[in-house]
């Protein structure tokens, strides 16, 4: 991988009593690349996730964000409403259960990260339904997440995570709750959504399958990398993908106003997993 790294992380750990969840992690991750973490339960994968993107901070070590365009910045040591900053202007996300608001509709869950940065509501749902429709949902757009399938709700938080324009896109277990087929679909408009488009993603997944189809896997052991390998992994559409085979095809970056002061709580697209990540993270 000769790419610039856009997380850096040295030295991490991370102490719950008496379980250390991160002992000594060092990782480096590349402009483009598509990276699998995987692990048994308790091995520490979803804790390294969560510290990588500013979601905890790990008790020791540092974690160096060079997104473009921008200043390298040490994440560690930030406060609570600094690293919610960060996750809001350079970071996306994609849960197992997307984590959508159901009184929502789809286009506004989509929009929703704009509107935290300042975006006008007709803009910010605009470009959110350029996103939909490239994610193969359009007509789709005044859906509640009740409405929408399973696969169909994951695409909504695809286009969530990177309408903003997020250089790192971080996901757990993002097929994990789908079928087969529906997964296939699903990690196909992940993928080019993000690396197809000089992305990056990183990803926690149990499933041998899902991790193939990334450029790299990472192994993880008691809260430590015990294999780091790349993969002959290209982006290979399942042939029922309604995912773009051209980057033309995909929503530019919007433009957004500067940033807003930082508000007191975690948006709400974030807050969930750092609300319960204290009580999870022993147990993955």
């Amino acid at each position: 991988m000769t790419s610039s790294p856009v997380l850096t992380a040295s030295g991490l750990v991370k102490q719950y009593g008496a379980l250390r969840a991160l002992d000594g992690v060092s990782l480096k991750i590349h402009a483009g690349e598509s990276v699998a973490v995987m692990g048994a339960s308790g091995s520490g994968k979803t804790t390294l996730l969560h510290c990588l993107a500013a979601v905890i901070a790990p008790d020791a070590g540092s974690i160096v964000l060079s997104a473009p365009g921008a200043a390298p910045r040490e994440l560690v040591g930030l406060s609570e409403s600094e690293r919610a900053r960060v996750r809001r202007e350079a970071l996306g996300f994609v849960f197992q259960e997307h984590l959508l608001l159901p009184e929502l509709t789809a286009v506004e869950n989509a929009a929703l990260p704009l509107l935290l940065k300042g975006l006008r509501r007709q803009d910010a749902e605009r470009h959110a339904a350029v996103w939909l429709a490239a994610l193969g949902l359009a007509g789709m757009e005044g859906r509640r997440i009740g409405q929408l399938s399973g696969g169909q709700a994951q695409r909504v938080a695809i286009a969530r995570a990177q309408v903003t324009g997020a250089p790192v896109v971080f996901a757990d277990e993002p097929t994990g709750a789908l079928d087969s087929a529906t997964s296939s679909e699903v990690l196909d408009a992940l993928l080019l959504a993000t690396t197809g488009q000089g992305r990056t993603l990183v990803m926690v997944t149990h499933d041998a399958d899902v991790a193939r189809r990334c450029s790299r896997i990472v192994r993880v052991r008691d809260g430590r990398i015990v294999g780091d390998s790349e993969t002959d992994a290209a982006v290979a559409l399942s042939p029922a993908s309604s995912a773009p085979r051209s980057a033309a095809a995909w929503p530019a970056p919007v433009s957004t106003p500067a940033a807003a002061p930082t508000p007191t709580s975690t948006p709400a697209s974030t807050s969930t997993s750092t609300s319960t990540s204290t009580s999870t993270e022993a147990n993955r």
